[in-house]
């Protein structure tokens, strides 16, 4: 993860600024992020089960507490990858394990590009006029090589049938 060539100083102001204004609200945010995400695709929906329970909608998912805290763990991601934006490589390593935590419950890597959609969705809809082009493209490049990081960990497991 080489983030000096990934991110100018200029695009990783406009990520930092634009999460900060985000940042009182991280599951409200990361609620935006998921129903959008479950609009996309339902067909996710299934890879959310705890305690062998399935949901049988969305709208039961998204309000049940264990996926609150999956919700919590996942703005937590993204703000440790702004807190990193200088040195990106620090977290190769964890997100590498997140990658084959998500392969081993089913996730496929195809699926991130429908994350990504949503997460972009989350923060046009959350900060309005201030998501300019340039704020969009400068999320599109981190959360790119976030995806990459966590794809090099599908990479060391061997593929599934």
């Amino acid at each position: 993860m080489e983030s000096g060539l990934l991110l100018s100083g200029g695009q990783r102001a406009l990520i930092r600024e634009s999460w900060r204004r985000l940042s009182g609200s991280p599951v409200q945010h990361g609620l935006v992020l998921f129903t959008r995400l479950f609009d996309l695709d339902p067909d996710l929906l299934p890879l959310f089960q705890y305690n062998c329970k399935q949901f049988a909608s969305p709208q039961e998912c998204l309000s049940a507490p264990e996926f609150l805290d999956h919700i919590r763990k996942v703005m937590l991601v993204i703000d440790a990858a702004v807190s990193h934006l200088e040195n990106l490589s620090c977290l190769e390593e964890y997100l590498c394990n997140l990658g084959k935590k998500h392969q081993a419950v089913g996730v496929k890597v195809e699926s991130f590009s429908t994350v990504g959609e949503s997460l972009l969705y989350m923060l046009e809809k959350c900060l309005g006029t201030a998501f300019s082009p340039d704020v969009r493209e400068a999320w599109s490049k981190l959360y790119g090589a976030v995806v990459k990081a966590m794809q090099r960990g599908w990479e060391t497991l061997p593929e599934g049938d």
